[in-house]
């Protein structure tokens, strides 16, 4: 994109007529975008040649890290802090995303409010619970709102909501009760999307990681597979960020659009909800 004017990209922008090896340059914002798993998604997306909007929440070093390794692509890539929790600044994210590169093409609601402390329902403060709805279910609610008249508008879109092994069919989960309430209403809320949208070439679908933990975030499969029979997976490896971005990658094609209203567990054979279950 460095060969372009200002002027010119922003009109080729605007008419989403931009092509990088064959590729047309469209546009993902993704929430919690710049470490983790959403940078892995990040990464993916811009090695296709789309343009990305990332929001953070408060990790500025992660955002250093990632232009740093990212030099040629900066002119595709920009960075919004924000709260998924606030409705105010979800929709200031969406707004500057739009701004700045004149579409949205892919919504992928990467950011999960997580609490790590196991404890019954019971224990659950009210805080607690909301911040779980919010991050998790309404926060899917208000940018879906913010972007769904630009995707109507393109004839296409592509959403994308993380979920947990089984979510689809709404298991207990031990000591995680807030936020299996919220993914598994989030499941149904895809699959709602996905039928309410698919005359505006739209498409809805959950992806489910399994237990990826620690650097294997942001990890390739490669690496995993140097360490294969040290997990406890069925296949002998651990999940990786590069798992999960394939997955978000493919189902954001434009020829991905028979794909929608799915979730896709990544899990690797793992039984990820019952591992530690014991009562």
């Amino acid at each position: 994109m460095g060969f372009y004017s200002k002027v010119e990209k922003e009109t080729l922008y605007e008419s989403g007529d931009v092509a990088l090896g064959g590729i047309h340059v469209r546009h993902a914002l993704i929430t919690a975008g710049s470490k983790g798993l959403g940078r892995k998604v990040t990464e993916t997306l811009l090695a296709k040649g789309y343009s990305v909007t990332v929001n953070y929440r408060q990790d500025e070093e992660a955002v250093s890290r990632l232009k740093e390794a990212c030099p040629d692509c900066l002119d595709r890539l920009q960075f919004v802090k924000g709260d998924v929790t606030k409705k105010e600044d979800l929709l200031r994210i969406a707004e500057t995303a739009l701004n700045r590169f004149g579409r949205i093409d892919f919504l992928i609601n990467n950011a999960g409010p997580y609490i790590f402390e196991r404890k019954k329902l019971a224990d659950y403060t009210d805080d607690e619970w909301y911040g779980m709805l919010e991050g998790n279910l309404s926060a899917v609610f208000h940018l879906f709102k913010a972007v769904i008249p630009i995707m109507r508008k393109q004839q296409f879109g592509r959403i994308i909501t993380y979920g947990f092994q089984g979510a689809a069919h709404a298991p207990g989960w031990l000591h995680r009760s807030a936020f299996g309430a919220a993914k598994v209403g989030l499941a149904s809320l895809t699959k709602t999307i996905a039928i309410e949208e698919a005359e505006f070439g739209i498409t809805a679908n959950m992806v489910c990681p399994g237990d990826i933990v620690g650097d294997m975030k942001e990890a390739s499969i490669e690496e995993a597979r140097k360490r294969i029979g040290k997990e406890k997976t069925p296949i002998g490896r651990s999940g990786t960020g590069e798992d999960i971005a394939r997955i978000i990658a493919f189902l954001c094609e434009e020829n991905s659009d028979l794909v929608t209203g799915t979730v896709i567990e990544a899990t690797g054979g793992l039984n990820v909800i019952n591992k530690n279950q014991t009562t």
